[in-house]
């Protein structure tokens, strides 16, 4: 199973980033998928999370309106569009996967993460 995620870097206030996500080794359709982020001194965030079929997608109002969260399931892959990105949206972002079925713990997958750095 592997989780990579690419597209990281350092860009500028009110910049765009768009991060990628390979998935491999596991029933990619079947997975909920998401992005976290991990700040120094901060607790993990979730900052995008998308279902397996229908596509439904959620974010906290930190990212709202300004992070897209999108898969292709025909080719494993899931996306997240920064845009107008601010200081604070700087951390390390991974890309988890999740899979839920009845009186079973929860099988989950995370990606090395990738650093996004937004600074002059």
């Amino acid at each position: 199973v592997q989780l990579v995620e690419s597209g990281g870097g350092l860009v500028q206030p009110g910049g765009s980033l768009r991060l990628s996500c390979a998935a491999s080794g596991f029933a990619f359709s079947s997975y909920g998928m998401s992005w976290y982020r991990k700040a120094p001194g901060k607790e993990r965030e979730l900052v995008a999370t998308i279902t397996s079929t229908s596509g439904n997608t959620n974010y906290p109002n930190s990212v709202k309106g300004r992070f897209t969260i999108s898969r292709d399931n025909a080719n494993n892959m899931v996306y997240l569009q920064m845009n107008d990105l601010k200081p604070e949206d700087t951390a390390v972002y991974y890309c988890h996967a999740a899979f839920w079925e009845p009186m079973a713990p929860v099988t989950e997958y995370w990606g090395q993460g990738t650093q996004v750095t937004v600074s002059l």
